[in-house]
């Protein structure tokens, strides 16, 4: 019974989850993408100190696939210009950065990426909040 209350408590989580999704503007779900992969890190972090390095591998590989398939390839260097050229290359140190400490344990490389995906996260939740303070009027225009 606790196996099947778990399953169902997972599937209902999950329901919501693609709820939030199918319901999330395009800014909301960059800001999703970015927390999937904090979160991610954090628990492949704290796997870390536990000495639990097979589920450090799957957190980091997790956080590694929000990133790379996730925010990486979502961007559009003929929309996006140089910025998203830039980004592309920082998507792609992060996950060098996040092969290593996989590879090595390295504390110091999870923080350096959750320290970078921390400045991003606030730089596109700030453009959120400049959007939502254009006038309907003005936003048409």
């Amino acid at each position: 019974m606790f196996q099947t209350m778990s399953s169902a408590k997972a599937a209902y989580g999950k329901v919501g989850l693609d709820m939030s999704v199918e319901t999330a503007s395009p800014h909301k779900l960059v800001l999703m993408l970015y927390d999937g992969a904090l979160l991610a890190l954090a628990s492949a972090g704290t796997q870390l100190k536990s000495g639990d390095k097979m589920a450090m591998s799957e957190s980091i590989l997790k956080a590694s696939s929000i990133i790379g398939q996730g925010l990486r390839d979502s961007l559009d260097a003929k929309v996006g210009g140089e910025l998203a050229v830039r980004l592309t290359a920082l998507y792609d140190y992060m996950c060098v950065r996040l092969q290593l400490a996989n590879i090595r344990g390295d504390q110091a490389a999870i923080n350096e990426v959750v320290g970078l995906l921390h400045e991003l996260r606030g730089a596109w939740e700030e453009i959120g909040k400049d959007q939502t303070a254009v006038p309907p009027s003005k936003a048409a225009a």
